[in-house]
This record gives structure tokens, sequence and C-alpha cells, in this order.
């Protein structure tokens, strides 16, 4: 590894569809590659893991994590955090909920990149390769608030009627309908 893109690599716990576990790191920026993920094992070997053998990538905070710690799979209530609440299930019979980023721009075509419900957990976000799901449900969208603070800011504003009244009319007859 070079020590300038020391901050682009993430601990990584790769699970394979076999039940097989790698550890090692990735460049959070490009370890996506068009044969698969691209990573450094422990050993500081390069490798590269076809994306129809993983069944999920986890960014992890240890690579140990906690033995004793039973992690929640399912959100208990409604999540606090905001973006595409979903349901996955895996071909092997897991399922687990997260959060997709609401931000359509920020989906691959390869996978999802999942905030799981447990943020407490040992893994900080989950890359689910499409071709380790079963099935995958959207539960809600979650909204952090801002749209509807906006909109509620700006009715019955008497700024913006004043502001609206000084633009050119771009669709004439409706407005004189309006008056």
């Amino acid at each position: 590894m070079k020590d300038n893109h020391k901050s682009t690599y993430k601990k990584v716990v790769v699970r394979r569809l076999d039940h097989g576990l790698m550890k090692g790191f990735v460049d959070s920026t490009s370890y996506l590659g068009p044969n698969g993920i691209r990573m450094l094992d422990r050993e500081g070997r390069t490798l590269t893991i076809p994306l129809h053998e993983i069944k999920g990538v986890f960014f992890v905070r240890d690579f140990d994590g906690n033995p004793q710690r039973s992690e929640r799979k399912l959100f208990q209530s409604r999540p606090r955090l905001a973006g595409l609440w979903v349901r996955i299930a895996f071909k092997d019979k897991e399922v687990l909920e997260g959060l997709l980023p609401s931000n359509l721009v920020e989906l691959s075509p390869e996978g999802f990149l999942v905030t799981p419900a447990d943020l407490y957990s040992n893994n900080l976000r989950i890359f689910v390769p499409r071709t380790a799901l079963s099935e995958m449900t959207v539960l809600g969208v979650i909204s952090n608030g801002r749209l509807r603070k906006l909109s509620q800011k700006g009715s019955g504003l008497q700024g913006d009627t004043a502001i609206a009244e000084g633009q050119i009319g771009l669709f004439p007859a409706a407005e004189r309908e309006e008056k």
C-alpha cells in the first residue's frame, strides 16, 4: 500500500456464497472492477474475487468483531437515517434490512451499498452484489425532514408572492384565469 492512499483503504471481510471468509483491505474509491472486487489480503497480496462468488463485502471496524454480541439484522422500528429502507433476501435464505442512499446516482449496476440496521455492530456498510440476491423489497422511503421543512417554509410566505409577481409570465393565459 502506498502512504498517499492509506486513508482510502478500508478493512473488509468478504463473505463468499460457499460460506468462506476472506479478510483484507480495499481501496474504497476503486475496489469494484469489471472482473469483480480487487482487494489486498492480510499478507499484502492482491486478489480479484468474481462478483458471482461473493455474498457480501462487509466494511468492518475490526476484523474479529465481538463474538459475544448478537447482531440485529432487522430494524426494530422506523429507521432514523434518511434513505430507502430495504429488506434483502439472499440466495442462501438469509434476510437482512438496511438503508440504501435515496440518491439513485449512487446506485451501482453491480450491486448495492447498504447501511445495516444495527448501527453499533462491527459492520459499517455492506456491498451486496446483485448476483447474491434472490429478492429485494423497498419497505419505505425515509426522509431526513429537510424537504418537508423547506416546503413548509416556502408556503404562505409573503416574500415568495412578491418574488413570483415580479417574474415574467411563462403561461399568460393561465395567469389571467387565476385573477
